[in-house]
């Protein structure tokens, strides 16, 4: 938990900065983080509200005079009071609408960072909910100018601000120091219809009545799920410069209800934060989103959400693949005790360790529309297991070299003082060499190269064993030549025995490799099933929001705007539809088999010839 707020993005000279410090606290956090952001004017109590959702009375910088306090974006990380899995992350802005600054671009810029990087956004207001306070939210009208959702779109381009519910955070408008009765037409009405009543436009084709409608729009079209909340003044005028010291009892009992209420509305309602897909955002990610954001902007470049998007993936990926495999190797290293016995016994924990690294590169992953990464991986884990093999393979040769060359000693020395050469001498060699056999046979764990070493042994001693036979005078010819075949047969056994084993180790590593391929396949087919659920749920997101949208307007008269409506919600219904099809999952899933092309081959391709 951090202890007090921290600057997140700082303001200097009308420049965004990323701080490092803030960006490495928010990389160290690991678990999924639900963002709230607070915007508004300056002066306006913002922050004492997000000292409130932080469950503090101080923390985030209030100030108490006429002069703006907070720059840039202050963030605070705090544990969720509801959900023990995910972290609170605040961020407090700079006031908007601050005479110091110079620029209108950097309130625009705050405004569509805020915007941006929350689940749920505040806007905090003073008074009522009139003309006035929606001329001063009218940054909203800016976004589609500053932001496009879309590559192949333009800035204000009003087709691609449809895409703009699938990044864009819910909407609470917070009124402060509020004083009337929510009464209409002589009826009582909730907070919620008191900011729907504000949100209705006005029948018109005159200049007046467009300007009257437009930041109406903008926040009916970009933030379909709203919700508002009025509050009392907290204490007398004189007291708002101490009410960071004064506990509830000595607030006015209707703020410090209404600030409950909202406080609750706020840990219950706001959503983890995720991307288009419905991958969810961690603490590390959403550093990387601030990052490329902001540098965005430092470049005086337009926003594209979906460029952002694809960059933050590319980035994650190759951490995902390189984090996966990492996990691989060190699951590895603690599972395996090398040389093993079999070749078998390494592929049953190689295989078990595999498949906790491919959940951990499938959780981390995201938008790998290609399976580039997915590819990458196999081939990596594959390299890796290969290098285990070739280890397990050394390691045993190593035990297994070092074991004979102690076992033959006195074999070595014997045929280096010619102690065989004489009669009978052969068939006292034959018993040594046998008996060097079965004593290094009898030796436990010698691992998967016992049969190949020992062969290759026994080669290096035929030479020497067919002089000695030569050389014996016990024996006639033809015991000669009858040693000589039951020894060749006995080395033909031997030879054929390794090829059985080499043989066999070929087939289990080419029935891992299948093994391998499929269960990728299996988790890649898992994966984009929960993909197309959460693309169909987006897509009946917007699809629902827009028809409740549309139907308000031709209920307020609006046809002309409402048919726009109606061509974009068809769009929408295509799309889910496309995704909806059989053959939309199995499109995805055959090309990753493309894409490892040559990561299985070597292995295959020898055992189909053999």
């Amino acid at each position: 938990m951090m202890e007090a707020p921290v600057c997140l993005i700082e303001n200097r000279k009308n420049r965004l900065h990323v701080s490092e410090d803030a960006l490495q606290l928010l990389s160290d956090i690991q678990n999924p983080v639900v963002v709230v952001s607070i915007v508004g004017l300056y002066r306006t109590g913002k922050s004492y509200l997000m000292n409130k959702l932080a469950g503090k009375n101080s923390g985030f910088s209030l100030g108490s005079t006429v002069q703006a306090k907070t720059k840039g974006i202050w963030m605070w990380c705090v544990p969720h009071p509801d959900k023990p899995n995910q972290t609170l992350v605040l961020l407090d802005t700079e006031g908007l609408g601050d005479p110091e600054k110079g620029s209108p671009e950097n309130d625009i810029w705050i405004f569509s960072l805020a915007v941006l990087l929350s689940s749920t956004l505040v806007y905090n207001s003073v008074g009522t909910i009139d003309q006035t306070a929606l001329d001063k939210l009218h940054f909203v009208t800016e976004l589609s100018k500053h932001i496009k959702t879309k590559s192949s779109s333009t800035p204000g381009d009003t087709g691609d601000t449809s895409g703009f519910v699938g990044f864009f955070p819910t909407f609470v408008w917070a009124v402060r120091d509020f004083t009337l009765q929510l009464n209409w037409d002589g009826k009582p009405i909730t907070e919620d219809d008191y900011l729907e009543i504000n949100l209705k436009l006005k029948k018109g084709d005159k200049k007046k009545d467009k300007a009257f409608n437009l930041t109406r729009e903008c926040i009916r079209l970009f933030f379909p799920t709203r919700k508002c909340f009025v509050f009392d003044c907290p204490t007398t005028r004189d007291n708002l410069c101490n009410v960071e010291q004064m506990s509830d009892y000595q607030l006015h009992k209707g703020f410090v209800e209404q600030a409950k209420k909202f406080c609750r509305h706020i840990y219950e309602t706001s959503r983890e934060k995720t991307l288009p897909g419905g991958h969810t955002v961690t603490g590390n990610l959403l550093a990387k989103l601030v990052q490329g954001y902001v540098d965005t902007i430092s470049s005086g470049n337009v926003l594209c959400l979906e460029n952002e998007v694809l960059a933050l993936a590319k980035i994650q990926n190759m951490a995902a693949v390189e984090k996966a495999v990492a996990h691989y190797a060190q699951l590895m290293s603690q599972r395996v005790e090398l040389p093993t016995e079999t070749s078998q016994e390494l592929l049953d924990v190689h295989k078990k360790c595999e498949e906790e690294a491919l959940q951990m590169f499938m959780d981390c992953a995201f938008k790998d529309d290609e399976h580039q990464f997915q590819a990458e991986f196999m081939k990596k884990v594959e390299s890796k297991k290969e290098e285990y093999c070739s280890k397990n393979e050394q390691e045993s040769s190593d035990i297994c070299s070092a074991s004979l060359n102690s076992l033959s000693e006195n074999l070595e020395q014997n045929i280096n003082n010619g102690s065989y050469s004489r009669p009978g001498g052969h068939q006292e060699f034959v018993n040594d060499l046998q008996k060097v056999e079965k004593e290094f046979l009898e030796i436990p764990k010698k691992g998967i190269m016992a049969g190949k070493i020992l062969k290759e042994f026994l080669q290096s001693k035929e030479n020497i064993r067919k002089a000695i036979l030569q050389s014996d005078l016990s024996l006639q010819e033809k015991e000669k030549e009858i040693e000589e075949k039951k020894m060749n047969a006995k080395a033909l056994e031997l030879e054929q025995e390794v090829q059985r084993q080499e043989m066999k180790m070929l087939q289990q590593k080419f029935e891992d490799q299948k093994r391998s391929y499929e269960m990728n396949h299996q988790k890649l087919m898992e994966k984009m099933e929960e993909e197309r659920k959460q693309m169909k749920e987006e897509y009946e997101k917007m699809m629902q929001s827009k028809l409740r949208e549309q139907e308000a307007l031709f209920e307020e008269g609006f046809c002309k705007q409402a048919n726009q409506l109606k061509e974009e919600i068809k769009q929408l219904k295509t799309k889910k539809e496309a995704v909806d099809e059989p053959g939309w999952i199995k499109r995805h899933v055959d090309s990753l088999g493309k894409k490892i092309t040559g990561v299985y081959s070597t292995v295959a391709n020898w055992f189909k010839r053999s």
